[in-house]
C-alpha cells in the first residue's frame, strides 16, 4: 500500500517558531526595502526571540532522526534570511544605496551563509555520535545580529551616532565573528532571560522612539 500522499517537510509545534520568524524576517526586509527602518529592527527583533525559543521547543519532543535534520536545515536557512540577508538590505538601503555598502553587506550575507553551512555540517556529525546537547557555539551566533542591530539603531536615532559608519563597523565585526574558531558557551536559562529582559528594554526603547515618529 503506497503511503498517503502529503505536503512536503514538517508542520507540527516544533517547527512552528522557526516559520514564525522566517515570516517576521523576510517582513523585516519588505520593511527596509520601503525605508521603513523602525518597523524593520522590531520584526528583526520578532525574528531572534522566537529563533531563541524554537529549540527548546523543539527539544519537548521525541523527534525521529529525520525531523532532527529537517529541524537542522530549516532553522538555518530561515536564519541566514532574518539574519543574514536582511542586515545587509538594511544596511545598503539606510546608505542610501551605496556601492560602499553594498560591497560590505554582500561580503557580510556571504560570511553568514559560510557558517551556517559549516554548522549545518558539524551538527548533524555530532548528532550521529551523541544524543546530548550542544553547549557551545564555534564562531558568532548569526543571532547576535538581532540584538546588535537594535542598539546601533537606538542610538544612531538619540543622535548618539550619526551616519551608517557604525552599522558598516557592525557588520564587518560582525562578519569577520561568524567565521572565528572561537567557542562561546551557548546561554542556560539565565541566559535567555538575561536576553530577553535586554530585548525588551531593547523594545521599549524603540517603542519610544516609535511615540516621538508619530
Amino acid at each position: 500500500m503506497e503511503n498517503k500522499k502529503r505536503l512536503l517537510g514538517y508542520y507540527d509545534y516544533t517547527v512552528i517558531l522557526t516559520y514564525l520568524g522566517m515570516f517576521c524576517s523576510f517582513r523585516a526586509i519588505l520593511m527596509a526595502i520601503n525605508e521603513r527602518y523602525w518597523d524593520s529592527v522590531i520584526l528583526l527583533m520578532l525574528a531572534g526571540l522566537f529563533d531563541m525559543l524554537d529549540g527548546t521547543v523543539a527539544n519537548t519532543k521525541n523527534r525521529t532522526k529525520e525531523e532532527k535534520r529537517f529541524g537542522i536545515q530549516i532553522d538555518s536557512l530561515c536564519d541566514l534570511i532574518g539574519f543574514g540577508i536582511m542586515p545587509g538590505i538594511f544596511l545598503y538601503m539606510i546608505s542610501g544605496r551605496t556601492t560602499f555598502a553594498g560591497i560590505i553587506s554582500s561580503l557580510y550575507a556571504l560570511a553568514a551563509v559560510i557558517r551556517l553551512s559549516y554548522f549545518n555540517v558539524c551538527e548533524e556529525k555530532r548528532q550521529d555520535k551523541s544524543e546530548g546537547k550542544r553547549t557551545h557555539f564555534t564562531g558568532l551566533p548569526v543571532t547576535s545580529i538581532a540584538v546588535m542591530l537594535p542598539v546601533i539603531f537606538l542610538l544612531q536615532e538619540e543622535k548618539i551616532f550619526r551616519g551608517v559608519i557604525p552599522y558598516i563597523l557592525l557588520l564587518v565585526f560582525c562578519g569577520a565573528g561568524f567565521l572565528s574558531p572561537f567557542e562561546i558557551k551557548k546561554p542556560d536559562l539565565k541566559g535567555k532571560a538575561f536576553l530577553i529582559v535586554f530585548g525588551l528594554l531593547e523594545a521599549l526603547g524603540l517603542l519610544f522612539i516609535g511615540w516621538d515618529l508619530v
